[in-house]
């Protein structure tokens, strides 16, 4: 017989965040905003590092 600790699952929640999900995470957004015409290529840059500050600073906090 198992107990019910090996059978439960590892709460996402309880797994650290790595910099490279934080960073395919702050890429689709921008993807996704340069497809629906809120951001271009040629501001890329600037807004690429607010958006992944964004979604690091949610992360860790």
């Amino acid at each position: 017989m198992t107990s019910s600790k090996e059978s439960t699952p590892v709460s996402p929640q309880l797994k650290p965040v790595t910099d490279e999900a934080i960073l395919k995470v702050a890429k689709e957004v921008v993807v996704k905003f340069i497809e629906v015409g809120r951001l271009t290529p040629v501001n890329f840059e600037e807004h690429f590092q607010k958006i992944y500050q964004a979604v690091r600073d949610s992360v860790r906090s």
